[in-house]
């Protein structure tokens, strides 16, 4: 074996580049030498023989339009001289370096959806570089935890969203906001989830607050919450410092859309669902003291259910639900409120017809009605005895004539105030001696 053959192996072992694809780049770099060379051939080939090495140069002739035609010659020469060296050389390195770049975007053009860990390099306002290496991936300003900011030298685990094609090479774009990075972090801690038994079903996240998962077991005998959460919470706490703290709520998956919206809310307690499958909304009714949790911290709780669940959820308590019923039963004028179009005002128009009611003519109808103005009616006060106007009626001079009776002289009305005075304890009410 020649010794070019020998350099030629210990480079491609060097640059991870299979033997052929050198033996192909030093075939182009001998080529652009030989045409550098004066009186070279404008069509010519380099071939290169891998047993013995022997490099051989042919060339053809070219017609008007361009097309090689008759025999094929040997224009082997024999020194390429200094400055066509020097091309060999650029052109050597420079296949080599595409060679590397190939071989890179290879490795990591099938991993999209796979989670790397890199260290970081530098970040500023838009981007963070993180070194996986032998290349550098690119975690975007909106690919990155909200309030995150990784320190220098620090390895962080991130989810390769897509890797781009270059002319620098391969262009990786991580995230650290992706659901995927959930799933990829629970298989790496959950061998239950790696081997297939449980799969995550849904997930649904707001990055940085809190993500619900929902688990489901393809093996009866495997709890797959208790699988994921691992023993005293050993395996979700684990993703959940990668996670920087972010909070995990694992819920069970079910076909079964009502007991789902009901798991899902966890850790609220539900009482009932009603789900309309044409409007896509799930009422979920819970106890009063339910309520805040159920709906969380500027609703966060009810989003992350609903997206979890494809359905729309709204919430209500139990008392909110018998005001809404008791609200639906009574009857209520059916018509509407039009613009009349003579006086520009608004009059209410019956929906069985006949002619339309001003808001005056309407206040006025309420305040008519029995007990509409907030007084009972007439009648009521004659029933009861009193006057209907008492204060207008009742003289403002001798007590007696006030109580509606006739006017006597004094002695009189105090002869008959004193009989009917008793002194309190004695007898229980007795005559007085001098009356006896």
């Amino acid at each position: 074996m020649s010794e070019m053959m020998e350099a030629l192996q210990a480079l491609a072992a060097e640059k991870g580049i299979s033997v052929d694809t050198l033996m192909a780049a030093l075939a182009d770099a001998l080529e652009s030498a030989y045409k550098r060379m004066p009186g070279a051939h404008e069509y010519a080939w380099v071939t290169i023989d891998p047993t013995n090495f022997d490099i051989r140069v042919y060339a053809q002739e070219i017609d008007e339009d361009g097309e090689p035609y008759g025999p094929e010659l040997d224009v082997t020469p024999k020194d390429f001289g200094r400055i066509a060296a020097q091309t060999a050389r650029q052109v050597m390195t420079q296949r080599i370096r595409e060679a590397e770049r190939e071989l890179r975007y290879e490795e990591y053009a099938g991993r999209e959806g796979d989670i790397v860990t890199g260290t970081v390099q530098q970040g500023d306002s838009r981007y963070t570089l993180l070194s996986l290496g032998p290349v550098e991936a690119l975690l975007p300003q909106a690919e990155q935890v909200p309030h995150e900011r990784p320190e220098p030298n620090s390895r962080l685990k991130a989810y390769i969203v897509e890797v781009r094609r270059t002319s620098k090479g391969p262009q990786i774009v991580v995230s650290r906001t992706h659901p995927g990075l959930i799933l990829e972090l629970f298989k790496l801690e959950v061998p239950e989830i790696a081997d297939g038994i449980v799969e995550i079903k849904a997930c649904a996240r707001e990055p940085g607050h809190r993500t619900k998962i929902a688990v489901w077991s393809n093996d009866p005998n495997v709890d797959p919450v208790g699988a994921c959460v691992g023993a005293r919470g050993a395996r979700v706490r684990q993703v959940v410092n990668e996670l920087r703290g972010e909070k995990i709520d694992i819920v069970p998956f079910s076909d079964d859309p009502y007991e789902f919206v009901a798991k899902a809310l966890s850790p609220a307690k539900v009482k009932e669902v009603r789900i309309d499958e044409t409007t896509g909304v799930a009422e979920v009714i819970v106890p009063d003291y339910q309520l805040s949790l159920a709906i969380g911290k500027e609703g966060q709780n009810a989003r992350l259910a609903a997206r979890l669940t494809g359905w729309r959820v709204d919430i209500k308590s139990e008392t909110q639900l018998v005001e809404e019923e008791a609200y639906g039963q009574q009857d209520w004028a059916e018509g509407e409120w039009v613009v009349d179009p003579e006086t520009g005002e608004q009059v209410w128009q019956p929906a069985e017809g006949g002619p339309a009611v001003s808001a005056e003519e309407w206040e006025a109808a309420l305040a008519e009605a029995p007990g509409g103005n907030g007084e009972p009616p007439a009648g009521d006060s004659e029933a009861t005895g009193a006057p209907a106007n008492a204060d207008a009626e009742a003289p403002a001079g001798d007590p007696a004539e006030a109580a509606g009776g006739k006017p006597e002289d004094d002695a009189v009305a105090a002869e008959a105030a004193a009989d009917a005075v008793e002194v309190p304890g004695e007898g229980g009410g007795e005559p007085r001696a001098d009356e006896e």
